[in-house]
C-alpha cells in the first residue's frame, strides 16, 4: 500500500510537499485532485489534519473566478443543513449522487468514443472512405448505365443494318 503524499501547511499559508521537497501552489494541490493522487494537507507546527479546508479554499477560488459551479441557490440550501437533524446524510446522499453523475458521465464519454472512433482523425478518415466508396459506386453505376446504353444502341444499329 502507497503512504500517503504529506503536505505541510506553515503559518504563512505556504504549502510544502514533502514527496518532492519543495513548495507548491493550491494550483498544484488542484492538479493532484484531478489527478487522483491520495493526499493530505497537515499542519507543520500541530500536525492538525487541514485537507478539507485546503480543498474548501481552491473551490472557493474557483467558485471566484470563471463560470461558477454552485448557484446562489445551491450555496443556500447546503448551509440550511448544517445544524439540521439530516446534516449526517446529506454528505453521504452528495457524495453518493456525485458518483453516480460522474460513473454516467463515463459511461456517456465510452459509448461517444466507441461512436466517433478513437481520435476526431479516425472519425474523419472514415467518413472520407465511406465518401470515396460512395462515390466509386456512383460511377460505376454510371459506367454501367452507360455501357448498358451504348450495348442497346449498337445492338439496335445492327438490326437497322438488317
Amino acid at each position: 500500500m502507497a503512504q500517503v503524499r504529506v503536505i505541510k501547511k506553515y503559518p504563512n499559508r505556504r504549502l510544502y510537499d514533502t514527496e518532492i521537497s519543495s513548495y507548491i501552489t493550491l494550483e498544484e494541490v488542484r492538479q493532484l485532485v484531478v489527478d487522483g493522487e491520495e493526499f493530505e494537507v497537515r499542519d507543520a507546527k500541530t500536525g492538525e489534519e487541514l485537507t478539507r479546508s485546503v480543498l474548501l479554499q481552491i473551490i472557493a477560488e474557483h467558485e471566484e473566478r470563471g463560470q461558477p459551479m454552485f448557484t446562489t441557490q445551491l450555496l443556500s440550501q447546503v448551509i440550511r443543513f448544517y445544524g439540521d437533524s439530516l446534516q449526517g446524510f446529506m454528505g453521504g446522499y452528495l457524495e453518493r449522487s456525485l458518483q453516480v453523475f460522474l460513473d454516467q458521465q463515463q459511461q456517456f464519454r465510452s459509448q461517444l468514443n466507441t461512436m466517433m472512433g478513437q481520435t476526431p482523425w479516425s472519425m474523419l478518415n472514415d467518413l472520407t472512405e465511406r465518401n470515396m466508396d460512395m462515390w466509386k459506386s456512383l460511377q460505376q453505376g454510371f459506367l454501367n448505365a452507360a455501357t448498358s446504353t451504348m450495348k442497346v444502341a449498337g445492338g439496335n444499329k445492327d438490326k437497322d443494318k438488317s
